[in-house]
């Protein structure tokens, strides 16, 4: 069954530390395999998550900033898209990629959180965003509005097991099966029949990754 298992791999910046550059260089070897990624990632930046110290704060940043541009390296070497991870660090995920000329058209801002006016900035440059269970949760309409400005065209969705399971499961361990009421609320969000989201979206995916399409 390994024609139909596909993953990506990379240095989530939660795991950054003062040894990432070793971590990276293992990272192309995976791309040298014969069972390849299809994409770099989770890689990018988390400023929630840092020391309450601000000097280690600002160690740490600089850590994930270059291991971030380091990896966006690799990826265009290897012509692969990447997943982005950016959580309260928006204006300085943009700058990165911008920075690091990387193809827009190859990025996708995974478990997308942020507004719609931010998605506006991230679809002006050819990224996309994709979607969890926060869509499906009464205290989010913030990500529903985003969701709203990303439209169908490139969208696609996600579970990001074992968190975030969607409604009506939430507080529950996430599963890859929940990704379907992610789906059916997204649907109904944007206005769309739920077998045409389908399609496009399982589209919209296969083309991003490079995936065969499994009868």
């Amino acid at each position: 069954y390994l024609n139909q298992i596909y993953y990506t791999i990379g240095l989530h910046p939660c795991y950054v530390d003062c040894n990432w550059v070793n971590t990276i260089q293992d990272i192309r070897k995976y791309f040298e395999s014969d069972f390849k990624p299809v994409a770099l990632g989770e890689i990018g930046l988390d400023f929630f998550h840092l020391p309450e110290d601000k000097n280690k704060a600002r160690q740490v940043k600089e850590f994930q900033n270059e291991a971030f541009l380091k990896q966006l390296a690799i990826a265009k070497d290897y012509e692969a898209p990447v997943v982005i991870h950016s959580r309260c660090a928006f204006e300085e995920t943009i700058s990165l990629i911008d920075q690091s000329n990387f193809n827009w058209n190859k990025v996708v801002m995974h478990c997308y959180s942020y507004s719609a006016e931010q998605i506006k900035i991230l679809r002006k440059r050819g990224g996309r965003a994709s979607f969890t269970g926060i869509v499906t949760y009464k205290n989010a309409p913030k990500v529903k509005r985003a969701l709203v400005e990303q439209g169908i065209e490139t969208l696609m969705i996600e579970t990001d097991c074992p968190y975030l399971a969607p409604e009506p499961y939430r507080g529950k361990i996430n599963e890859p099966g929940f990704v379907s009421n992610i789906g059916v609320s997204c649907a109904d969000i944007i206005g769309v029949e739920i077998e045409k989201f389908s399609q496009k979206v399982c589209s919209n995916t296969r083309k991003f990754f490079g995936l065969k399409k499994v009868n």
